[in-house]
């Protein structure tokens, strides 16, 4: 089982920066976040800091918006981030679910409050050429194409899904996911019981746990991980799983040194639980997990 770090975890870094704390910390590889800074997607630059660091790069995670020089829509990018993904010999490319609500910034009483706007703002094209044109784009790369699911906004206590077929049910029809735990986390579900509905779809995991906030360490939260990588130990998964973490999490602005024994400590924590041997009680019931995110989304 091959663990990578995800440039995601630490943004405000370098490129070069997060490849040298992951092989200090001694991750497998790396997943490449790509964003507007152009060495998070010149083929040849990634590939120089895979030879010099010794990590492979397994994973591209496709831009949440335009970037210089990659022209057109989700769909364009999302092509963009599979040819560079076959540039440097990536397994999977990472794309999320189209919106199904936008969100205005209101001020109220000297406060600004984030207010859901059903239709504004909703990606209806990007909807429509998953439906449409998504298996053309996957019958002409080898890269596996992985949908993630999202996580609950909360508006006045309440779970909003923001997402479409951002449900257990409804995401399986996509025959490649990635399984973000802590947005699961963030809906009350337990990764260890989704994935024994979604299965073999499952081709790529963002592991990261959940206190109350999203993307901390591994061990550090609410979400029974131990259970889920022994699970997968268990049932030959092949994939590959990316620590993406919150950049405080990941401490960053610490020193380098802090990092590493953050991730170490993490990375060491997972390699354990992933040891065959290990048996933290595994519970495979699928018993209301359907009912469970009905309830949590109210929306199908």
């Amino acid at each position: 089982m091959k663990f990578l770090f995800s440039t995601g975890s630490l943004y405000t870094y370098g490129t070069d920066r997060c490849f040298q704390l992951a092989a200090r910390a001694g991750f497998d590889g790396m997943e490449i976040m790509v964003d507007s800074r152009w060495d998070t997607r010149q083929p040849a630059y990634l590939r120089a800091l895979m030879d010099r660091y010794e990590l492979p790069i397994l994973a591209v995670h496709s831009p949440f918006r335009n970037v210089s020089g990659w022209t057109g829509g989700k769909p364009d990018l999302i092509a963009h981030a599979a040819k560079l993904a076959e540039d440097v010999g990536a397994q999977v490319v990472i794309h999320h679910l189209p919106q199904r609500l936008g969100y205005a910034m209101l001020a109220a009483g000297g406060r600004r409050v984030r207010v859901p706007t059903p239709g504004l703002g909703a990606e209806n094209e990007y909807r429509r050429w998953l439906l449409e044109g998504y298996a053309r784009l996957q019958a002409e790369t080898d890269v596996t194409l992985c949908i993630e699911n999202m996580p609950a906004r909360r508006f006045w206590g309440r779970r909003l899904n923001g997402h479409y077929w951002n449900t257990v049910d409804d995401i399986q029809r996509f025959p490649s996911l990635t399984m973000d735990t802590t947005h699961l986390g963030t809906w009350g579900l337990d990764p260890v019981t989704v994935y024994g509905v979604w299965g073999e779809r499952v081709r790529h995991i963002h592991l990261s746990n959940f206190d109350g906030y999203e993307h901390r360490l591994p061990e550090a939260g609410h979400l029974r991980l131990d259970r889920l990588l022994t699970r997968l130990v268990r049932d030959g998964y092949d994939g590959v799983i990316s620590f993406e973490l919150h950049p405080d999490a990941a401490r960053a602005g610490a020193g380098d040194d802090k990092i590493v024994r953050a991730l170490s400590k993490s990375l060491a924590a997972c390699r354990s639980w992933a040891e065959p041997e290990t048996d933290p009680g595994t519970d495979s019931s699928n018993e209301g997990v359907e009912t469970a995110f009905d309830v949590a989304t109210g929306d199908r």
